[in-house]
């Protein structure tokens, strides 16, 4: 039976703990993994903007010896002509050994995820629902520097209300004994669906400089334009928060900040030689957690075939 990653649920404790000791490994000895993916191909769907998540991607599959296919541009695929995203899933099935896909619309992956019989899916983001593969950067990163995962105080600050970054961090870290301050403006509050579920305390504020002194981690986002409704509801965000020197300050020695990025307004370029700014080192890690994650999911679908 194929394995997928979905979502972060997708994973139990003792699964994650495999993958992050993976991922720490490949991140140390490189070269042990640089054929572990030869003659296997990572389909690439973005049906989406991207950056770091799709650069990251390739570079994962490249790094472990492996070729990508890329979808490319909706407009000259068949998808203009009328294909569902169901039909063109089914058909990079035939072609694909494992495939990464991000789309504009929350559930698309696990809605269409049944076609598949012959290669594992990765949610690569879902409209403002989920980024799974994002929290193995986010807890890779808290884990090294924290040493844990579990017993600490973490800050979400920024457009909590689209942002699927949050929404999955926070659904992986509320299953452990952690503490939440949401920072927010009025109107990007964290969506009472996810607090509804809450297993942990939290506050909401949204007063970034006067809560930052107790935290140990901090979460920044930025406002996710494109998912509100005109342009001029957005600009109305634009500046709610700055991460400069001044607000780090107040900050304690031994926070780490990080962000999904791309950032827009939300952090002063000026704190990025500051050692507690881990946002560049996070997007490296995602690079070696998606590494490690290709390699346990096809390793899963090779066991599965009795290979």
């Amino acid at each position: 039976m194929l394995r997928h990653f979905i979502e972060s649920s997708d994973f139990n404790e003792r699964e994650y703990d495999d993958l992050f000791r993976l991922a720490a490994d490949i991140a140390k000895n490189p070269s042990s993994y640089a054929h572990a993916c030869d003659g296997k191909i990572l389909a690439s769907l973005f049906f989406e903007p991207s950056t770091r998540t799709r650069m990251s991607f390739d570079a994962a599959m490249y790094r472990l010896g492996g070729q990508v296919l890329h979808l490319g541009d909706v407009k000259v695929s068949s998808m203009a002509k009328g294909e569902t995203v169901r039909d063109t899933l089914h058909i990079v099935d035939q072609y694909a050994d494992i495939c990464a896909m991000r789309h504009p619309v929350p559930y698309t992956q696990s809605e269409t995820v049944g076609v598949l019989e012959n290669m594992p899916l990765i949610n690569a983001g879902d409209g403002d629902h989920a980024h799974p593969t994002q929290t193995l950067a986010d807890i890779f990163t808290i884990r090294d520097q924290k040493g844990k995962w579990s017993g600490l105080k973490i800050g979400f600050c920024g457009d909590l209300r689209y942002g699927r970054a949050v929404h999955s961090l926070y659904n992986f870290l509320n299953d452990y004994d952690n503490e939440f301050v949401f920072i927010a403006p009025e109107g990007l509050e964290m969506p009472t669906i996810y607090l509804d579920h809450a297993k942990c305390p939290y506050k909401e504020v949204d007063d970034l400089k006067g809560e930052i002194g107790e935290l140990d981690v901090l979460y920044m986002t930025r406002v996710q334009k494109e998912r509100f409704s005109s342009e001029e509801e957005a600009e109305r965000y634009k500046g709610s928060y700055f991460l400069n020197p001044e607000v780090m300050e107040s900050a304690s020695e031994d926070l780490i900040v990080l962000h999904p990025l791309p950032r827009v307004d939300e952090i002063d370029a000026a704190i990025d030689d500051d050692p507690r700014a881990l946002y560049f080192k996070q997007a490296r890690n995602g690079m070696y957690m998606r590494m490690a994650l290709i390699l346990t999911l096809l390793e899963a679908k090779n066991a599965a075939a009795g290979k």
